[in-house]
């Protein structure tokens, strides 16, 4: 069963938000024999290229992996837990790396925050154009940081599986049920720590 009715996964909000914002979910059943749209990955790049930075320092750099790449490959041998299970059959994984010190040597405190909001945008763009994404925490950086030469300096911070929708009944039962499970979050009174 393939979840192409995206409309259904919309939150509820207590006022309207953009379509892109409202209809855009993590799913973990990617359609294992997708290519990705060029295009399309170009597009969600420069959303992300083009996000919010303190001071301009751009502080964020991405390794982006192609399904059926040795890139890809070490990417998928760093997950841990579920998703070793799902995130090998996306078009696309990308690791997100923060510069968490700058070449003097002086530390970016800003910069986990800077990529998060790259990282949005990117999801919110690739969402509008019809792909989805799912960010993930469980891997080992140290991993990535040995396979792709990654400096002292900076941070792989996630892991993004980029795709196209694909068959929910291909995933273990476990996830299956989290996939077709409802989205919930907690409500909006109980996020805001003062509202004066």
């Amino acid at each position: 069963m393939s979840l192409t009715d995206t409309a259904t996964r919309a939150a509820e909000t207590s006022v309207p938000l953009l379509p892109a914002l409202a209809e855009r979910w993590s799913p973990r059943a990617f359609d294992a024999s997708a290519t990705i749209d060029e295009d399309k990955l170009t597009a969600a790049l420069e959303a992300a290229r083009w996000s919010p930075s303190a001071a301009n320092t751009q502080p964020w750099r991405f390794i982006v992996a192609r399904r059926g790449s040795e890139a890809f490959d070490t990417i998928v041998g760093s997950l841990m837990g579920f998703n070793t299970a799902w995130a090998g059959a996306a078009s696309v994984l990308i690791v997100a790396v923060a510069e968490v010190v700058d070449a003097e040597g002086n530390e970016r405190r800003w910069a986990t925050y800077d990529l998060g909001q790259a990282m949005a945008h990117l999801s919110v763009q690739a969402h509008h154009d019809g792909l989805h994404v799912h960010q993930m925490g469980g891997f080992d950086p140290e991993a990535l940081r040995a396979a792709f030469g990654i400096e002292g300096r900076f941070t792989p911070v996630s892991v993004t599986a980029l795709g196209t929708l694909g068959d929910v009944d291909a995933l273990p039962e476990a996830l299956r049920e989290r996939e077709l499970a409802p989205r919930t979050r907690r409500p909006l009174p109980e996020v805001l720590l003062v509202n004066e």
